[in-house]
């Protein structure tokens, strides 16, 4: 049977990391149990993207995940599927797909190490300065894959960076911890990526799985202990 895109970056995060011990395809919802979801998360879900959103729920020692993706983000990928070429067309809706696998399989690798306090501000900030980091090096793998030699340019990153950390203005959120939350994770994971770009392969790999075993405030205070970023 053929892989699906989802079974393919679940499991490049898994190699790079743990297995999570669960087919995250299973966790998949749709549209009316989002909406669900969404009623019962409070007033900040409504602020969230409707293209694509992951739920969590602890319950004792049992993590309760749900993964949406809009109708639309599926077609779009479908029609523009970023296995053949990643452009302006398809790389917002890859960002969402990636990232809501990431917030699902780091959510679930840090439940089994013993983190209960998923609703905290400081894990929330954790899921989303991981998503940023590893959607970036997922993306810059699309990219290099169609180049000959697979080596990315300044021009690619900088491109990439847009989409991920600039595109998209967090101050446009009502919720003042939305926009705190949003603004701080990406100018971290902006700063970060800038720095695992200096980095030979070898010691990039090493370096983000010393990175993923930190918890949020570590991992602040690694990236602001890193010399100024150049671009």
């Amino acid at each position: 049977m053929e892989s699906t895109l989802f079974s393919q970056i679940q499991r490049l995060f898994e190699r790079t990391y743990h297995a999570v011990g669960l087919n995250l395809e299973e966790c998949l919802i749709d549209r009316r149990r989002c909406r669900q979801l969404t009623a019962l998360a409070g007033a900040q879900a409504q602020e969230l993207s409707e293209l694509a959103r992951t739920f969590l729920r602890a319950s004792g020692d049992r993590l309760h995940i749900g993964i949406y993706y809009s109708s639309w983000l599926i077609d779009q990928l479908e029609k523009h599927d970023p296995r053949h070429a990643l452009h302006d067309a398809n790389i917002r809706c890859l960002i969402a797909f990636v990232e809501e696998i990431n917030h699902a399989l780091h959510a679930a690798l840090a439940f089994q190490r013993g983190a209960r306090q998923i609703e905290d501000e400081a894990f929330l900030r954790h899921l989303e300065l991981q998503a940023g980091v590893d959607t970036y090096l997922v993306l810059q793998l699309f990219v290099a894959f169609f180049r000959k030699p697979r080596r990315l340019t300044r021009k690619d990153r900088r491109w990439l960076r847009f989409h991920l950390f600039l595109r998209q203005d967090p101050r446009g959120y009502q919720s003042a911890e939305l926009r705190q939350r949003y603004l701080e994770t990406n100018l971290l994971a902006r700063r970060y990526t800038r720095f695992l770009d200096s980095l030979s392969d070898m010691r990039r790999v090493e370096e983000i799985r010393l990175f993923h075993a930190l918890d949020y405030e570590r991992k602040r205070a690694h990236i602001l202990a890193l010399p100024a970023p150049r671009d």
